[in-house]
């Protein structure tokens, strides 16, 4: 797990590929999935001992949590948003990180900035605007986010006007019904249209992972939306009662590497919801590197959907440099 820090901190101060190549999916094909069934026990076994194999202290931790970073999807969706607490957040995602704490670490002048900005579509133009030349991309999430319960064709036209006003990456959300009663040709046509909707956009699809129940579903769910072409899938919206969990993750990440082993496509992983403390996240980068190897550990391939998450690893990094935990207060997220 560990590698040296100098190893590190050269992958940080290097421009970071934002998007993998676009995963083309492939035609619906049941065989891919039916059989699929998943030992609940073996996978919490699994995910039990992601905390207590490796560890990664001091200065690599510090390397580790700058990196996390940078694949961070700095998010704001709430019903009281309002322009300037996006154009604050896009702000906050262009200098995620006090130039005194970078100094400190040896990393004044590092391009260091979170992986997207996602926004409502309400606020896709004024994000791009305030990113502009950053080379962030704006994520927007779509198709009736959280519920996904509005009539398809709004869904479509919803994604079209998200990529029209400059979002890069569409964050859908798949209709759960199609899981929780294994209507699974439904939900590779729902996705493959989503897919075709976002034109040059990437497609991270949510399969809100709280709402259908068991894990063969989500193993099922994934694969289908990646033969359906997503680029990414996700765990959550956020909204749900139970959100990412390194249990819902595991599966999700192996389904990603049987769909590479067998079509050579990349996708990548994107945690969501709950996710808000350093501990959390080096736990989910150990789990891409373990599972998926070393290029799942950058914002081309996994991405963290936070709000709060940025705050604890800045003040995990001041703590590194000082000796000393500020106030949580004194590092906003916007």
């Amino acid at each position: 797990m560990s590698e040296a820090p100098s190893n590190s901190v050269v992958a940080l101060r290097q421009a970071p590929l934002v998007h993998a190549a676009r995963n083309a999916g492939v035609p619906f094909d049941a065989g891919w999935f039916d059989t699929l069934r998943v030992n609940h026990s073996a996978v919490e076994r699994r995910t039990a001992t992601l905390g207590t194999r490796r560890s990664v202290k001091k200065d690599a931790q510090a390397a580790w949590l700058l990196k996390a970073v940078t694949c961070i999807d700095l998010t704001t969706l709430n019903g009281d948003d309002t322009e300037g607490r996006v154009r604050r957040l896009c702000a906050k995602a262009r200098r995620p990180v006090r130039e005194d704490i970078l100094e400190a670490l040896g990393m004044a002048g590092a391009p260091i900035a979170t992986g997207a900005v996602c926004v409502y579509h309400r606020f896709v133009a004024a994000a791009v605007d305030a990113l502009a030349g950053s080379g962030i991309p704006v994520a927007a999430v779509s198709t009736g986010f959280p519920a996904g319960l509005t009539p398809h064709p709004l869904k479509l036209k919803e994604i079209e006007a998200s990529v029209a006003d400059g979002a890069a990456e569409i964050d859908i959300v798949v209709t759960r019904e199609h899981i929780l009663t294994g209507n699974w040709r439904a939900l590779y046509d729902e996705v493959r249209d989503f897919r075709a909707a976002c034109g040059p956009a990437h497609v991270k699809a949510i399969l809100a992972t709280g709402d259908i129940r068991t894990l063969s579903n989500v193993a099922r769910a994934s694969m289908i939306c990646m033969m359906a072409g997503a680029d990414f899938i996700k765990t959550s919206t956020g909204k749900e009662g139970v959100n990412a969990t390194l249990d819902v993750s595991l599966v999700m990440v192996r389904a990603i590497r049987e769909y590479r082993e067998r079509t050579g496509a990349m996708v990548g992983f994107k945690p969501a919801g709950g996710v808000s403390t350093a501990k959390a996240a080096l736990a989910y980068q150990i789990l891409m590197k373990e599972e998926l190897g070393r290029p799942w550990l950058e914002p081309a391939l996994f991405r963290i959907g936070a709000s709060s998450l940025l705050a604890d690893i800045e003040r995990q990094l001041e703590h590194h440099v000082s000796g000393r935990y500020s106030a949580f207060h004194r590092h906003p997220a916007a």
